[in-house]
């Protein structure tokens, strides 16, 4: 999610909300006179003169539409930047957009400067042929879909009809301005929507040149550019009202307080989206977004209630739990001494200590992990499947399903037109394009990816030095939490060494996650820039590729750490193994709690995924809200007049080009949150449900309130994202099935309970799970520098988790047979998991298919009634061009025309 600010100019926007809210409430003032008819008060004539044709989107004419707003302020360097704009300015009006200036006195701070931007029916009809842009010629009399049983439960799901369906059903084509007659144009002034004609003029804003004529400096192109470098300070479509209510003009849609009213407030959570009106408000590319995460939300319904279900299933076999009762038992874990965890500082320790961490491990780790792993491989495929299916329903109703093409070939970025003087034959247009020569393409690439590798390295560089944190600071924990004779022992009975470790450590990854993100965004967005991509879709993809693989690594590592690598390889009291050799560190391998790593990974998932989605809704909404409320504090105390729908505006935040794209990747981690260590936290896709219902309302929010309204664009999919998710779905199956192996204590309990127990039940499995060693034998390097009281005297043996055979035995600590039993299972399980559950995901992937086979036919159906209304409308056209010939032909040569006419007519 691309992150509020709270700026000064947030304030600025409630006071302007406020005041029209206390000016023009009505258009009546309480005595039933018209705003227009009013007797104009003493200091306030000159507002009020202005203020019927304030708060509009048209021209001071009130006819021609404003599709786009440039605003400026005079500084030091006027006189340049004036220069420049002189020049863009008059390229503009030779481009044929027409223009009218607000002057910096009509404005709030008396510095600023709007120019306003209208494209007559010339420019659109000329450049909606260039670009391509489907229109409707006919209305599309087809039936929307068939009648759902039992329609009558969604009714309080869902919106009016007129929000959810704002326009009629068209077949389209493709604009032609030599066939304009072909077309529905009822009226010029609104046959192109706002969102294409915002679209239309962007499209030359960013290739409008503003050098002098006969001057050819390639650099000096473009609105970007000019924004850049302080030229404008903004430019932005406006807003067809405001959000709080409706305009009062009926030629003004009101479209965004429509979608602040039905979509935008949190009251509507349980409501479904407008996604047709999101589409025809702020485009296709949006309108996607919001689809997909409404999906995403839906789907993740039915995983949070099976993980709900097994994480009760826990909770409910929380009194069986047969090693847990045994660990407690002062008889049983209470005479259990274990050797120390650390070297020097950790004393000996009873295994009862670890009462608490043991049963809270069985929530977590049960016979329903198992299952829930494997409910959630199937979930996965599921969700994009289903998912295919939904976004191929959305291409045909939104004119998408021939998009592709278009957006490949017409979508080139200025900045490579621009920065890439070198041009070649095509030899598709046989045009001449620019293109970028292969060694500069080498080069940057490299440069790229020495740059991507550098940040991931650095990312591992901060994991091993959180992971030299936990085996520093376990020492002190264990000497404080465990020592008797300090004043806290009523903690240590509750906070083990290893939880402290764990949640402090967790904390500090946390934090360092968060600063490394920062840093590389940008970094990010540089080498992009750096690499020229062609196209809008190929700079989105390149960018999605590399910031994905750091946030990967940045947010999953510590996780993944935890999860495959912490207790793995400790050694044993006569070895142990020492992170870096023993040679070069004191700092020894951590080992696991006797119950499993299980707990820490679901700690270390837990304040992860949970800091980072609390993180990002204080800053998407709580911030704003705040600010939004002091705010609307002063501006009861100051109230202003009525400002322009320019000014309102212009003080909203910047929807960048890349605002998408933080919004997706927030979601996407958030998604391999809840597939890649779902097994060790079912209450995940629950926690990520709540978000999600947040999320979308924050988003409408923010979009219909807090951002200057963005250019309209197409994408007919998520792009890049899909091919993500599709990774990350096979890559879940595999590490919950390593989980549930190697990380869950699951597989040596089962062993234990069918191999190894006398009575076919757990009794005896902790005792079986620990092996012996001699105290006499540890290394005096290893042993605690002070002996417990309890301690001495009292044993010379203690135990530690694995599976070796006791001194005295003829392979004394070598590992047994049942060490090997145990490997051989977790081996087998991670085959046959993997198995079942890949033929099950490739099995459901085969059976649904990616488009509805309703949608094929329509489609077919479609581009054949399209065909046949031009092939009719060509041969109309023709038979009059015909009619016409005929007309004013001789008379000595009708009667040869006549009998052609007549063949042809018969032909046709």
């Amino acid at each position: 999610m691309k992150r509020i600010t709270g700026k000064a100019k947030d304030e600025t926007l409630i006071e302007l909300q406020s005041a029209t809210d206390s000016q023009t409430g009505d258009e009546t003032s309480g005595n039933g006179v018209s705003l227009s008819d009013r007797v104009l008060l003493p200091g306030h004539a000159e507002t009020d003169k202005l203020q019927p044709n304030k708060d509009t989107v048209f021209f001071r004419d009130g006819k021609r539409r404003i599709d786009f707003v440039l605003s400026y302020v005079d500084d030091k360097d006027g006189e340049k930047k004036q220069e420049r704009r002189k020049e863009f300015e008059a390229n503009l009006e030779k481009a044929g957009l027409e223009l009218e200036t607000e002057d910096k006195s009509d404005s709030k701070d008396q510095r600023t400067y709007f120019l306003k931007i209208h494209a007559p029916w010339d420019v659109l009809a000329t450049y909606a042929d260039v670009l391509k842009i489907k229109v409707p010629f006919k209305e599309n009399e087809m039936p929307r879909g068939q009648d759902v049983p039992l329609e009558w439960l969604s009714h309080p799901f869902r919106l009016p009809e007129k929000v959810m369906h704002p326009t009629p059903d068209f077949f389209t084509y493709p604009f032609d301005k030599n066939k304009t007659d072909f077309f529905l144009i009822n009226d010029k002034d609104t046959f192109f929507p706002p969102s294409t004609r915002n679209r239309i003029v962007f499209y030359i804003l960013a290739r409008c040149p503003y050098y002098k004529e006969g001057r050819k400096e390639r650099d000096k192109t473009g609105i970007k550019r000019l924004l850049s470098n302080g030229t404008y300070t903004a430019a932005f479509p406006l807003h067809d009202c405001r959000y709080w209510k409706g305009a009062r003009k009926a030629e003004c849609e009101s479209e965004r307080y429509n979608l602040y009213k039905h979509w935008a407030r949190f009251l509507c959570f349980y409501k479904e989206q407008p996604l047709n009106l999101i589409r025809k408000y702020y485009g296709e590319k949006i309108g996607i977004y919001f689809a997909w995460l409404g999906f995403y939300t839906e789907m993740l319904f039915f995983a949070a209630v099976m993980g709900f279900i097994c994480f009760t299933y826990g909770l409910l076999s929380y009194d069986d739990n047969i090693s847990s009762q045994e660990i407690c038992n002062p008889d049983i874990g209470g005479r259990i001494v274990m050797c120390p965890l650390c070297d020097k500082k950790c004393p000996f320790w009873k295994l009862s200590s670890t009462c608490l961490s043991s049963w809270q491990s069985h929530l977590f780790d049960n016979e329903g992990t198992v299952f829930f792993a494997i409910f959630m491989g199937i979930w996965v495929t599921l969700f994009l499947e289903f998912w295919k299916r939904r976004q191929a329903r959305l291409e045909y109703e939104w004119d998408l399903v021939d998009f592709e093409e278009e957006q490949q070939q017409l979508q080139i970025r200025p900045e490579f037109e621009i920065r890439c003087t070198n041009k070649r034959l095509n030899k598709i247009t046989q045009e001449m394009e620019p293109y970028l020569p292969i060694t500069s393409k080498c080069a940057r690439f490299c440069l790229s990816a020495t740059t991507v590798l550098f940040w991931i390295s650095l990312i591992v560089a901060c994991i091993i030095g959180v992971i030299a944190y936990r085996l520093a600071v376990y020492a002190a924990f264990a000497s404080i939490i465990k020592d008797p004779m300090r004043k806290i022992q009523l903690v240590g009975r509750f906070i083990t060494p290893q939880l402290a470790t764990s949640v402090t450590a967790s904390c500090i990854n946390f934090v360092i996650i968060m600063i490394l993100n920062f840093f590389y965004e940008r970094v990010a967005v540089w080498i992009t820039d750096m690499e020229i991509p062609k196209t809008h879709l190929e700079y989105e993809n390149r960018l999605t590729m590399k910031m994905f693989l750091f946030q990967f690594v940045n947010y999953y590592s510590s996780c993944f750490y935890v999860a495959f690598f912490k207790g793995k390889f400790v050694g044993y009291p006569k070895d142990y193994s020492y992170m870096f050799g023993k040679k070069w560190s004191k700092l020894r391998n951590e080992e696991c709690d006797p119950g499993g790593c299980l707990i820490e990974l679901t700690t270390q998932l837990v304040i992860v995924m949970v800091g980072k989605q609390l993180w990002g809704n204080i800053q998407e909404a709580l911030l704003p809200l705040i600010c939004n409320w002091w705010s609307s504090r002063k501006a009861r105390h100051n109230p202003e007049n009525h400002y322009s729908r320019w000014e309102q505006d212009n003080v909203l935040q910047n929807f960048s080009q890349l605002g998408l794209f933080y919004e997706y990747l927030e979601m996407v981690v958030q998604f391999g949150f809840i597939t890649l260590f779902v097994a060790s936290f079912p209450l995940a896709p629950l926690l990520a449900l709540f978000n999600n219902i947040l999320e979308i309302r924050v988003d409408a929010w923010k979009f219909t309130t807090q951002f200057r309204r963005p250019v309209a664009s197409k994408a007919r999919n998520i792009g890049a994202w899909q091919e993500i998710l599709n990774a990350v779905a096979l890559l879940s199956v595999v590490t919950n099935a390593f989980i549930v192996a190697f990380t869950s204590d699951m597989i040596p309990r089962l062993v234990y309970l069918y191999a190894y127990s006398k009575d076919a039940n757990m009794s005896g499995y902790i005792s079986n799970s620990l092996s012996v060693f001699n105290i006499s034998e540890i290394h005096k390097d290893n042993m605690p520098e002070e002996q417990d009281y309890w301690f001495a005297n009292s044993t010379s043996t203690c135990r530690y988790r694995d599976y070796r055979y006791p001194p005295g035995h003829e392979k004394a600590y070598a590992h047994t047979m049942q060490f090997w039993h145990i490997l051989a299972a977790k081996m087998a399980f991670i085959i046959i998991m993997e198995h079942v559950v890949f033929v099950v995901k490739f099995f459901v992937a085969w059976m649904i298919p990616d488009v509805p086979s309703d949608v094929k036919a329509r489609i077919k159906c479609e581009r054949f009634m399209v065909q046949e209304y031009l092939h009719n409308y060509e041969v109309e056209k023709l038979k009059m061009q015909l009619s016409a010939s005929f007309i004013t032909e001789p008379q000595s040569e009708r009667s040869s025309m006549t009998d052609k006419h007549e063949v042809l007519s018969e032909c046709l």
